[in-house]
């Protein structure tokens, strides 16, 4: 029997036992706690480092640890929570969706960006989707909200907002720094490595064919922690 745990797991494990820790040493006033929940994280750094490079790698899992106190705040400001991000499904005239090759990973998506303070997710969306690609969109509505660590774009915890937008100018011209290649691209004919379709793709095309429907989401493990996918 193979008694292997997925890397993704391990990873939602860590990050999850770390965001235990980290709040609760945001709000506690005890030494003793502080002390109990330090060590929390040690572990889920010992996990995260396993997922991330082996057993091999756990000896450097206290550079994860620093990294993890440099976030904890007092009070309320030091509730972990997941990071918000925005992604926009943009359509053209045919039909097709715009995609780019993201440069540091190679993966094909439809353009994302993490939220600005000062920004309005609509207008991140906006502004991401120009200067990755040139194009220039009008944001029309909220079709999906999606958990990044699930989907697997992401080894941090995130949630990501998914616009649906359709171009009204500019021409592509993929960022210098972020992206390697983009495109229009049918339903039928997504590039090989395309990360997630199997997840967004049925919605994501619905929308731009005009269905209005309720908005997307992952759906409940079963049972709600334990159950895959």
């Amino acid at each position: 029997m193979d008694a292997g745990v997925p890397e993704k797991t391990l990873r939602r494990w860590a990050e999850s036992l770390a965001g235990v820790a980290r709040t609760g040493l945001g709000f506690t006033e005890s030494q003793y706690e502080r002390e109990r929940f330090e060590e929390v994280l040690k572990i889920a750094a010992d996990i995260r480092a396993a997922a991330d490079e082996g057993l091999e790698g756990v000896a450097d899992a206290d550079g994860i640890v620093v990294e993890w106190m440099r976030e904890i705040g007092h009070g309320v400001p030091g509730y972990a929570t997941p990071k918000v991000a925005v992604g926009a499904a943009v359509a053209n005239d045919e039909g097709e969706l715009l995609l780019i090759q993201r440069a540091d990973s190679g993966v094909w998506l439809y353009p994302t960006g993490w939220c600005d303070i000062g920004y309005s997710a609509p207008e991140v969306v906006a502004k991401e989707v120009e200067e990755e690609t040139g194009v220039q969109v009008r944001v029309e509505r909220l079709i999906g909200v999606l958990d990044g660590m699930r989907l697997g774009a992401s080894r941090i915890p995130l949630y990501s907002l998914l616009f649906l937008c359709r171009a009204t100018g500019g021409e592509l011209r993929a960022h210098p720094l972020e992206v390697r290649d983009l495109g229009w691209f049918s339903r039928h004919a997504l590039p090989a490595g395309t990360l997630g379709a199997e997840r967004w793709g049925e919605p994501v095309f619905a929308a731009i064919d005009g269905e209005f429907r309720d908005v997307y989401y992952d759906d409940l493990r079963r049972p709600v922690w334990r159950g895959e996918s």
